[in-house]
């Protein structure tokens, strides 16, 4: 009998996981293939959820309901919140996760929803009718009907492991490629092309001196990515540290013994690796100047024997690579459980797909994750939680969701791949959004939760206690807005600090705008301490951290403000998608090529393509009036 569903998604890893688990949870059946079940959620490299942007990416598809977050809160076993010392739009929560106990947390998740059925099989055909999905064809099961299909297969389209001039057939250690699916749509008409990405050796825990190495532990007060997560229970398993070390001149040397042997020098690799997360051997070529480089030796687990080794990343020969790491401080007489190896992918160029990342030339076909040319966990799954949504809402015969960049980091992940495409692994950073201040990792449930619970994702509970803080967050701004502090309440603070003395009565939210003052300290003013609404917001530590920020920044989020109130009426003049770009006489012709291209739904959008120039744009709102 033919199995199926309502959707089906390709693949296991943080997108599929994230797609399936939506899908389902919106009323839609889901099939789920892939080659083992046991492999869900498994971390391909680091066992590490969030980091600088990443975490952001985390906080905001909790917000809309995904599940990464949580089981990073489940199998934690150290958190942090990076960047502290700069301002609040860069603060980047960072989790060391348990890869064993992460993977299967994912798998229990998915199991737990009835509407998902895992099939143990291998994609290697799509079925298409009239440019529609109709289905995709396995190797064991045969044919798999559906209305919409996501293809979230990681690293393992046509995979290639590369160790010294050594090659492998796989995605990842241990594990076969998919063939097929790449041949498939090249059959379409699809465009594709190869990339590769890195991971480091494992070593063994008690072949290391961690005495002689500079401790890194977590916070003692660590923050959850989730909602959900009771902050009484958190964490929930023990915490470990990390050790820092590092590499020198003569361990570069003898890298550099490896390199008539390297994959990537030989030309054996033919993909391009991430320029923001260079293996050892490129950062050495790049970077010949720098005397040294940081090494992060972080725990697989609790149980685990393993050690990932955190920026040595290498696809050098083996005896290489042992060689060289026991000249770095600490790893003396280490021992190499694996080494590191490259893992070389095909991936599809993101320009294919629409902002909700149904690709362009087939209804119902969606891409999300490394398909797209994206690397990372995160990035992954914020794709795989966007394709998830739109393929329920599609079926259900429901508006599409778009998430705009001055929204989430999210829409500008996705509105950077589709309007710049990428021919490297592209990775979140904070600097790409223009509007970072906004879209701080703190204010995510503000800004999406309301979005998650219209779709079905966010119980009401959760949803009406957001609406009470949002209330009490409002209120404390305008009450300290118009409340005056005069001078002999405030000048013992001031002059502890080192600051003048008030001449005349200032109000809380001027007073908190100075660096040297936090908010907290002139709330326990013993006047305003006695006050209902401080004894509120002092009870509620989120919501007070809202309002510090909001006070403090004030003039710098009303300037991002504004700037989005210029741009949104450029966002709003749609564009017929059916628009031939190569029948509009005076646009450029490298205009024409990327417009025709991209197929941009808004002049917002059409104006944020790379080559696109503003007399193009001048040509487009011309012709579009008439």
């Amino acid at each position: 009998m033919v199995k199926k569903f309502d959707v089906v998604v390709v693949g296991g890893g943080h997108a599929g996981i994230e797609a399936a688990s939506v899908a389902a949870r919106m009323g839609c059946s889901v099939g789920l293939i892939t080659m083992d079940s046991r492999a869900i959620g498994r971390m391909s490299c680091n066992p590490a959820i969030g980091g600088t942007a990443k975490g952001h990416l985390v906080r905001e598809i909790d917000a809309l309901g995904g599940v990464m977050g949580q089981l990073a809160d489940s199998t934690g076993i150290q958190f942090r919140m990076l960047n502290r010392s700069k301002g609040p739009a860069v603060w980047s929560p960072r989790c060391q996760s348990d890869r064993k106990l992460y993977s299967q947390a994912a798998q229990s998740l998915l199991l737990s929803i009835s509407d998902i059925e895992i099939i143990e099989d291998s994609a290697c055909d799509v079925i298409v009718e009239d440019s529609r999905i109709v289905g995709v064809k396995s190797r064991s099961h045969g044919e798999i009907l559906c209305q919409a299909l996501i293809l979230s297969s990681g690293t393992f389209l046509n995979g290639l492991m590369h160790t010294g001039l050594q090659s492998t057939v796989g995605g990842r250690f241990g594990e076969n490629a998919s063939v097929g699916i790449t041949e498939s749509l090249d059959k379409l008409g699809f465009e594709h092309g190869r990339l590769k990405t890195g991971t480091p050796p494992r070593l063994k825990k008690n072949s290391i001196n961690w005495t002689i190495l500079e401790e890194q532990q977590g916070d003692k007060k660590p923050q959850p990515f989730s909602y959900k997560t009771d902050l009484s229970k958190f964490p929930s398993l023990p915490q470990l540290s990390c050790y820092i070390t590092y590499t020198d001149q003569a361990i570069h040397k003898i890298l550099e013994k490896g390199f008539s042997e390297s994959p990537m020098f030989t030309g054996l690799i033919k993909g391009t690796g991430p320029r923001y997360c260079p293996s050892i051997e490129d950062k050495i070529v790049r970077f010949a100047d720098k005397e040294r480089h940081q090494l992060f030796l972080e725990p697989e687990g609790i149980d685990s024997d393993l050690i990932y080794v955190n920026g040595f990343s290498t696809s050098l020969p083996a005896e290489i690579q042992l060689e060289a790491l026991r000249k770095v401080r600490g790893l003396e007489e280490v021992e190499m459980i694996r080494p590191g190896y490259a893992v070389e992918y095909d991936y599809f160029p993101p320009h294919q797909v629409d902002l909700t990342l149904e690709t362009k030339k087939i209804q119902g076909l969606y891409f999300a994750g490394q398909i797209n040319g994206t690397s990372g966990y995160e990035e992954a799954a914020a794709q795989g939680l966007i394709a998830g949504i739109n393929a329920a809402l599609k079926i259900q015969k429901r508006p599409e969701f778009v998430l705009t960049r001055s929204e989430a980091y999210i829409g500008v992940l996705i509105d950077d791949l589709v309007n710049k495409s990428t021919d490297e692994p592209y990775r979140m950073f904070t600097s790409r959004a223009e509007y970072r201040l906004l879209l701080r990792q703190d204010n995510a449930d503000r800004r999406l939760m309301k979005k998650g619970f219209e779709l079905g994702l966010i119980d009401a509970t959760a949803y009406e206690e957001l609406i009470k803080r949002e209330n009490l967050i409002t209120k404390s701004i305008d009450f300290f807005s118009n409340t005056k502090i005069p001078p002999p309440e405030i000048d013992l603070i001031l002059q502890s600090k080192g600051m003048a003395s008030l001449e005349s009565p200032e109000t809380i939210a001027k007073l908190c705008k100075r660096p040297e003052l936090s908010l907290a300290e002139i709330i326990n003013l013993e006047r305003i301490q006695s006050m209902e609404i401080s004894k509120e917001i002092t009870n509620d530590g989120f919501a007070l951290e809202q309002v510090e920020i909001e006070l403090k920044y004030e003039g710098y989020i009303k300037r991002q403000l504004d700037m989005i109130d210029k741009l949104e009426k450029y966002e709003k003049l749609q564009i017929p998608l059916t628009l031939n770009y190569l029948n509009i006489k005076n646009l450029s012709n490298e205009g024409k090529e990327k417009l025709n291209k991209v197929k941009p739904r808004s002049i917002g959008q059409a104006m944020r393509i790379s080559g696109v120039t503003p007399s193009d744009i001048s040509v487009l709102l011309v012709y579009l009036k008439k």
